[in-house]
């Protein structure tokens, strides 16, 4: 079990950094988490204003919704924890030997990337139906640019997650070389018989058997030994 299997190479070889970070996986990676930084920095920072200049309480600024704000900033964190997660579960992918582990990672990858996808999908909707519906004012035009900004980049994670599933699923589909080895060997004439053993022409010959032992000095009448007459 120690072959090539799901999109990777044998377990055990090296690493190569730079082929690492070249690969469009990677980079996805690292998109989507540059991704969750923007929106959550995004909300923290600039999206809690005053609703006048004399309430020094802070408001979310779509549409004074806090859950608004909450929910982005929620799906931000987990997007980014799980995006070094499964950074280093690819990192170090092709150290894995068992190919039931292998599996075990890429349907990981499979059903997070598909869940992430559904909650930035979620974000997305609610931050734009929250913004629609906030009544401009001071304190909301001066952080009107985070409050897009967090929406825009919602709307490209939904993409970016969408792109990381269909990558997972295409790893799981690849399976083990082994399947592939088998179909090359059996699958081009499935009326063939199995090799067997080698056989001869089916007759045998006899001078491939020896005498048996002590033929040569076998006598039937042996010296001093008469046969008696009746």
């Amino acid at each position: 079990m120690e072959g090539a299997s799901f999109g990777a190479g044998r377990a055990g070889g090296a690493i190569d950094p730079v082929d690492f970070l070249k690969q469009p996986q990677t980079i996805l990676r690292v998109t989507t988490w540059i991704f969750s930084i923007v929106v959550f920095g995004s909300i923290v920072n600039e999206c809690y204003v005053n609703k006048g200049s004399d309430d020094p309480e802070l408001l979310c600024i779509f549409n004074e919704n806090e859950s608004a704000c909450s929910y982005g900033i929620a799906v931000g964190i987990i997007a980014f924890f799980g995006c070094i997660f499964f950074f280093v579960v690819d990192l170090y992918f092709q150290q894995i030997s068992s190919v039931k582990d292998r599996k075990r990672a890429v349907l990981l990858d499979l059903g997070f990337s598909g869940f992430l996808s559904f909650l930035w999908f979620v974000a997305f909707c609610f931050l734009a139906n929250q913004w629609q519906r906030t009544k401009m004012s001071k304190g909301v035009s001066q952080g009107a640019d985070a409050a897009r900004a967090a929406i825009t980049f919602s709307f490209f994670s939904i993409i970016v997650w969408v792109v990381l599933a269909v990558r997972a699923l295409q790893r799981y589909r690849l399976g083990t070389d082994m399947s592939l080895f088998a179909t090359d060997q059996f699958a081009a004439d499935p009326s063939a018989a199995y090799p067997g053993y080698p056989t001869g022409s089916g007759i045998e010959s006899t001078e491939t058997y020896q005498s048996p032992p002590f033929t040569e000095t076998l006598d039937t009448n042996p010296k001093g030994y008469q046969v008696p007459a009746y």
